[in-house]
């Protein structure tokens, strides 16, 4: 309650047709302790804005004022106003109500039927097989003045109910919309309901969808939109960005692998495959495992044949389809020794890491095809690189590997683009971790970017004539220590 306002006031106060609680509220109004903010209604709250106290009080209002009403098609999805203040409520009557901030359309229509909820006091809501139908009735006005969703909208909430229920979940939709129908006398909006439906599960042509999500639903390559949004978020952001070209100095086949070594060693380092630098060294030169660490073994020996093989390298997806095919090629080298972890196939169960879940198994294709088109709207070889490195690690799309899959294929990017290859020391897992946090969890791209310019920048400056003077200088910068024992110096 606002000061010099008896504690025992509502915020909102309703007319009465009783002469006594009438007279009551006329003396509150007189003496200052309430005033009228529209017809039928007063507040005690004598500082906000008539349009700020409707707004927050509208549901209450609405079941006051007007019960057994039910809130109803657009308005049953968003329960908000639209962006200029419209709502939809179904009632005995068709009326066009006018509250500050707020105008209220009364559509004369079936009172609420079996399987609707009650919402605020006396307001009811239609349940959900009633809002699709009323979203898909004929609407005059078009944009927020109108009382239904666009097709595009609509398609998409049905996409969402597969997307998390399955496909049982949408057809139990459409077997109750179809009960319902004849009730509301909505038949012809249920046939529209119905062709939707039946495209999303491509039993009826694609030609009946709109919206992008659902269209790629119908094909057989459904989406994560929410990772599409995100991606959309970076692409903006390197879009808008001007970025330091460092030319490749390891333009021979010794430099080159020198530089592999450490790349493969520090990038399984950083997922918990940790060798002494002499051991790894012995993998490599002999390209022979340690028996009592096959599995490991290999895992440096797949990393490191893809990254010391230049023309390997130089390979960059020209295609969706191709995008995924390079992918699962070098994954089925990365872990050829763990058979358990189907290496070269997407997942067939969902991972995670700590609180974050990744892509749904069923929505890997769909979401790395849907995100090739913003790849390819980009020019410059670290923006690449930045881009596709994001992808890989926020999809998630193998059981295992995928960060350092991740990691190949930004720095076949970057070797495409005859640029520096990127480098992510131990000392610097930390800095590496918390920009791919930053930029999931936060939408936050700019720590991300930071931080791979900064990996770039370092890496650009190692020396690559020969193992041991490589090895130096990264003990030197603090490479080999953990995050918590030194920071990477240049």
């Amino acid at each position: 309650m606002k000061k010099n306002t008896p504690s025992h006031f509502q915020e909102i106060i309703y007319s009465s047709s009783d002469p006594v609680a009438s007279r009551r509220i006329s003396k509150w109004e007189k003496e200052g302790m309430v005033r009228k903010i529209a017809p039928r209604i007063y507040t005690s709250n004598l500082e906000d804005t008539p349009e700020d106290i409707i707004r927050r009080n509208i549901f209450p209002i609405l079941g006051n004022l007007y019960p057994d009403a039910v809130l109803s098609h657009r308005s049953a999805f968003e329960f908000a106003p639209t962006s200029t203040g419209q709502l939809f409520v179904t009632y005995k009557y068709t009326k066009k109500i006018k509250l500050p901030g707020i105008t209220v359309h009364l559509i004369e229509g079936n009172p609420a039927m079996e399987g609707d909820l009650p919402f605020s006091g006396k307001l009811m809501v239609s349940q959900r097989e009633r809002a699709f139908l009323e979203n898909l009735q004929i609407s005059r006005k078009t944009g927020p003045y109108s009382k239904t969703l666009t097709f595009p909208q609509i398609e998409e909430k049905l996409e969402k109910i597969i997307r998390v229920n399955g496909t049982q979940e949408l057809n139990k939709v459409r077997d109750r919309s179809r009960a319902i129908s004849k009730e509301l006398r909505m038949e012809t909006e249920f046939e529209k309901l119905n062709k939707i439906i039946s495209a999303l599960l491509s039993t009826r042509p694609t030609k009946e969808l709109q919206s992008t999500i659902a269209v790629a639903r119908s094909t057989g390559n459904p989406y994560d939109p929410a990772r599409i949004q995100l991606f959309e978020l970076l692409f903006r952001e390197l879009k808008q960005n001007e970025f330091k070209y460092r030319e490749e100095k390891n333009t021979t086949t010794t430099t080159y692998r020198n530089f592999a070594f450490y790349e493969s060693y520090f990038s399984n380092y950083i997922e918990g495959t940790v060798f002494e630098i002499d051991e790894a060294k012995r993998v490599i030169a002999t390209q022979q495992p340690i028996p009592s660490r096959n599995e490991d073994s290999h895992d440096i020996l797949g990393t490191y044949q893809l990254v010391s093989n230049i023309r390997e390298m130089k390979i960059t997806p020209y295609s969706p389809e191709n995008f995924m095919e390079i992918l699962q090629y070098r994954h089925k080298i990365l872990l050829s020794a763990r058979k358990d972890k189907n290496p070269g196939q997407f997942k067939n169960k969902n991972n995670r890491a700590g609180d974050t879940e990744f892509v749904d198994m069923e929505l890997v294709r769909g979401t790395l095809m849907q995100s090739f088109d913003l790849y390819r709207a980009l020019s410059h070889p670290f923006a690449k690189a930045a881009f596709i490195m994001f992808v890989v690690s926020e999809v998630h799309p193998f059981l295992d590997g995928n960060g350092r899959m991740a990691r190949v294929m930004m720095n076949a990017e970057l070797t495409a683009g005859d640029q520096t290859k990127i480098i992510i020391p131990t000392v610097y897992r930390e800095d590496y971790l918390g920009g791919l946090r930053k930029l999931t969890r936060a939408n936050d791209p700019s720590v991300y970017i930071r931080m791979l310019e900064r990996a770039q920048a370092f890496s650009y400056t190692l020396p690559t004539s020969d193992m041991d003077s490589m090895e130096e200088q990264l003990k030197n910068c603090n490479a080999f220590v953990e995050s918590s024992e030194g920071v990477l110096k240049f």
